[in-house]
């Protein structure tokens, strides 16, 4: 069965359909929540519920676009929502710590992790979620200002700024001047 005949079942209540979509579906929806959240506990919630409200919302899918991008949709915007609920600013602290956690736990399972991740955890989340659907899943500005419910060119001075400051984190930039300072010097 492929996946359009999968969601018409499940849009007739067929559970079978369902399981086999979020079975599909999982993992790609949980590893982008871990590089949104930066939290694994947060991200499984988040996916559980994502699925969840999947199955009271099958109806308004219309197929427009992949099955996984509506999820990702789904997601984006249940974490958004919890986000604002919990309007408390984050303890840089407790950032670092969750930060730690999640990469000893990708890298006691042999998963990649690396310095990137670690910048992208300290960004906020308006500037991170652009990131991430930019450039780990490609999708276009138009996509994640919709997504997003903000104009593209929001998003796309979203990510130029945090891609900036990504690159100033990791001292990216920093190499060419050097090696500039010591070619005038040399001179």
């Amino acid at each position: 069965m492929d996946e359009k005949d999968l969601i018409k079942d499940a849009k007739k209540g067929n559970q079978r359909a369902f399981a086999i979509l979020f079975q599909g579906n999982y993992s790609f929806l949980l590893k982008y929540l871990i590089k949104v959240t930066m939290n694994k506990t947060m991200a499984e919630d988040l996916a559980q519920e994502t699925m969840t409200k999947c199955i009271e919302k099958i109806h308004l899918y219309n197929e427009n676009s992949k099955f996984s991008s509506w999820l990702i949709s789904i997601a984006t915007n249940l974490y958004i929502d919890q986000i604002r609920k919990n309007k408390r600013e984050r303890n840089w602290q407790q950032t670092e710590q969750g930060i730690r956690n999640l990469k000893w736990h990708l890298e006691s399972r042999n998963e990649e992790w690396n310095d990137v991740l670690t910048v992208l955890g300290k960004l906020s989340d308006d500037v991170r979620i652009p990131i991430v659907l930019k450039h780990y899943y490609g999708y276009s500005y138009d996509e994640i200002g919709s997504l997003m419910k903000v104009s593209p060119g929001t998003i796309k001075s979203r990510i130029h700024n945090g891609i900036l400051t990504v690159r100033k984190e990791l001292k990216l930039d920093e190499q060419p001047e050097r090696d500039s300072k010591r070619e005038r010097a040399t001179r």
